[in-house]
């Protein structure tokens, strides 16, 4: 397997670029890449709504099983957190310190390459990006890599995550 650094696609793949399993082959090329590139940065998986592993950057699978369960439980009490505005709205991005690392927990969009997952009645799975960083880590720019990694998934989503003009991710 090799890959093409002008555009970061992986080539070699055995399936087409544009079948579900090629898109995810990219999109877990792209995972591993991001988390071997960005400063701090020790793991990154994206999970299913529901909790479910989708990719992850070579993490033993039970703990990434174990993390996406618990972050999607996370994701889904800060959405249904009222704020000031009297309405329930899905956090952009929650941050979780521990004496031992930082948890980076962000939406990725509607995704059609897991045709295959449970929970996929629409032809699409929403997807959430965590990512697990030391505790020096630098959260400015490790959000900022998380947006950037996010935009790169938009051509394998569904849905992409709308990117706002000042470069937000929505």
């Amino acid at each position: 397997m090799s890959t093409h650094p002008e555009t970061g696609t992986v080539t070699g793949v055995s399936a087409p670029e544009n079948s579900p399993s090629g898109q995810r082959d990219n999109m877990a090329w792209l995972l591993r890449q991001f988390a071997g590139d960005t400063p701090g940065v020790t793991h990154a998986v994206l999970l299913s709504r529901d909790g479910l592993r989708l990719l992850d950057s070579d993490v033993d699978k039970d703990w990434a099983d174990e993390l996406s369960a618990a972050i999607s439980g996370v994701a889904s009490l800060a959405s249904n957190i009222t704020g000031p505005s009297h309405k329930k709205r899905p956090a952009r991005q929650i941050i979780i310190e521990r004496d031992d690392c930082l948890y980076f927990v962000q939406s990725a969009g509607c995704c059609a390459a897991f045709d295959n997952r449970p929970g996929n009645e629409r032809g699409e799975v929403e997807t959430i990006l965590v990512v697990v960083a030391t505790t020096d880590a630098d959260a400015g720019s490790v959000g900022f890599e998380m947006g950037r990694l996010v935009a790169k998934f938009a051509p394998y989503m569904k849905i992409p995550v709308r990117v706002g003009t000042s470069g937000d991710v929505r």
